[in-house]
């Protein structure tokens, strides 16, 4: 059905920071990218958000999801429609819950659904072929790292940043051949992002998020709570390795005594402290950082990030890509890759034994 010809897919990603849905189409043969084509974004209301924020933590068994599942289907039907040339989707859907070695992962989402409505070949269900062979199923994004390393023609190995709600980076040795080859890719997640922060400006200040990053600004970071918060086992911890949005819950609680401002301050340098402790993992020290996902409109934590590491940091955008559509075109990509029957993961980017193919290919 899909042969060695590049064509035109779709993809869409709900991050866990529950702000709405990315959509973006490339135009790829699922090993390399030929063009971007278009991208669309609707956000969730406030109602919507909520709906989803309850959700959190929840099991296809724990029932009462009916809600949030049609938000999801209706809000990807809605942007997925915009892309009308488009032979192919990735929908990943909406994570809920990740403990790869304990229940597995729960994305929230009917694939063969979608492509029922839309009439289009759906592919989704990224992750659970993953999990199912010993693999954390995140990250999933470093293959398409690798594509668009290939893409802005780069020659030093580097590092892709997410900063969504949790943080993820992709080391990349960009003079591999395919992603899958050893030695080209390293993932793993970070540690907490904008999750804490964004659920602690909700709490307190009413917002969604630190927007500028100026509460964090004017705020003074509490060294010994941080200091606490790095003693986790998980920064310890050798990649690939990865973490469900809650993970690190009890931030809140050793930020609780402090001022609001301050709070805020504290929780930024976690999430700066998280990404500096990772780099320590890098094969080789990357020549520079692109960063990616909404903790990039983050000005002190981009600085906090900067000033503890050996490497130029920049926004993704400086190369060229698209920071708020990069996780959608993945999984437009990786949508592609298992059309083709190609690896979406590998040892070193998820920690599975070998190199594996996940998803689900659903028909109209």
């Amino acid at each position: 059905m899909f042969g060695k010809k590049p064509i035109l897919v779709a993809g869409a990603m709900s991050g866990t920071s529950l702000d709405g849905v990315d959509g973006a189409e490339i135009v790829t043969d699922g090993e390399s990218i030929f063009e971007f084509g278009s991208a669309a974004y609707l956000p969730y209301s406030t109602q919507e958000r909520s709906v989803l924020h309850e959700s959190l933590g929840k099991w296809p068994e724990d029932g009462g999801l009916e809600r949030a599942r049609d938000i999801v289907h209706a809000k990807h039907v809605e942007v997925f429609s915009t892309f009308g040339e488009a032979e192919l989707f990735g929908f990943h859907g909406q994570t809920l819950a990740h403990d790869p070695k304990g229940r597995g992962t729960h994305q929230l989402g009917d694939g063969a659904q979608l492509a029922q409505r839309l009439a289009r070949p759906v592919v989704w269900d990224f992750r659970s072929a993953d999990v199912g062979r010993g693999g954390q199923g995140a990250p999933l994004a470093p293959f398409y790292h690798f594509a668009c390393a290939k893409w802005i023609g780069a020659k030093a190995p580097l590092a892709v940043l997410n900063l969504g709600g949790v943080g993820n980076l992709t080391w990349i040795d960009p003079q591999k051949d395919a992603p899958e080859q050893e030695g080209a890719l390293l993932a793993f997640d970070t540690g907490p992002a904008n999750a804490p922060i964004n659920d602690y400006m909700r709490e307190y200040f009413g917002k969604d998020m630190d927007d500028e990053g100026q509460v964090a600004k004017n705020g003074h970071v509490m060294e010994s709570v941080l200091e606490q918060f790095l003693c986790d086992p998980y920064f310890r911890k050798l990649p690939p390795k990865s973490l469900d949005r809650d993970a690190f819950s009890k931030m809140a609680g050793l930020v609780a005594p402090a001022a609001a401002q301050d709070a805020i301050a504290t929780l930024t340098a976690m999430s700066a402290a998280s990404v500096i402790n990772g780099l320590e993992f890098c094969p080789r020290p990357p020549e520079k950082i692109l960063v990616t996902g909404g903790g990039r409109h983050n000005p002190t934590l981009m600085q906090m990030i900067a000033e503890g590491s050996d490497c130029a940091v920049c926004k993704i955008e400086e190369v060229g890509l698209d920071g708020d559509m990069l996780e959608a075109q993945a999984f437009a990509f990786l949508a592609m890759r298992v059309a083709k029957g190609l690896a979406t993961s590998a040892p070193s980017t998820t920690g599975v034994p070998h190199l594996t193919g996940g998803g689900i290919l659903s028909l109209p």
